[in-house]
């Protein structure tokens, strides 16, 4: 009987099995995949349409999605606090899998609806714009940290796990964070359709 606090044996073995060299070279193509993936369809919106998919609902979604990352990431940080792996675990593991969710929806989104502009104003436009910025330099660059961050505990390599989770944490949190805040902001703007 496997351990829950022990990663599967085949999945282990090819981790441990990996050099350093390929496993950083594997997390930095998926980030700057993710990353040009995302650019693409914002500077481009619409570059692949499908007839009849109503995607006006996943902004909502999304804000969903990052609210639950919220609470999970919270959550993970309070049980390690207390020893306690295995439900860090599965905090981290289930934060990790809905932000593989939420960067789905994100994608469908915006591969078939065009982008919503702010109307706000004066001050309020300058506070959306830092944060929007700030939320999307901070995305790009919590893709390689998670990864990394994962698969340091995924390797039992846990004093290197430690050292950038102190990193990773605070980074996720604000994504996610701003990420429903971001959304709060625009949603008056959404086209009618929503």
């Amino acid at each position: 009987m496997m351990n829950a606090n022990q990663p599967s044996a085949q999945g282990t073995n090819m981790l441990q099995s990996m050099s350093e060299r390929t496993l950083s070279l594997v997390i930095y193509s998926i980030s700057i995949i993710v990353v040009i993936l995302v650019a693409f369809l914002l500077y481009v919106p619409q570059a692949i349409t499908i007839e009849g998919l109503n995607v006006m609902v996943l902004p909502k979604l999304n804000a969903y999605i990052n609210s639950a990352c919220t609470i999970l990431l919270t959550l993970g940080f309070y049980f390690i606090r207390n020893k306690r792996i295995a439900a860090h675990r599965m905090m981290m593991m289930s934060a990790f899998g809905l932000s593989i969710l939420f960067l789905l929806s994100y994608v469908a989104y915006h591969s078939q609806a065009p982008s919503t502009a702010f109307g706000g104003e004066g001050i309020i436009r300058i506070v959306y714009f830092t944060i929007l910025i700030t939320h999307i330099v901070l995305a790009a660059i919590i893709v390689p940290l998670a990864l990394f961050t994962l698969l340091r505990a995924w390797r039992s390599e846990f004093p290197l796990h430690k050292k950038i989770a102190r990193w990773t944490l605070p980074i996720w949190l604000y994504v996610t964070i701003t990420g429903v805040i971001v959304y709060l902001m625009i949603s008056p703007y959404y086209t009618m359709g929503q």
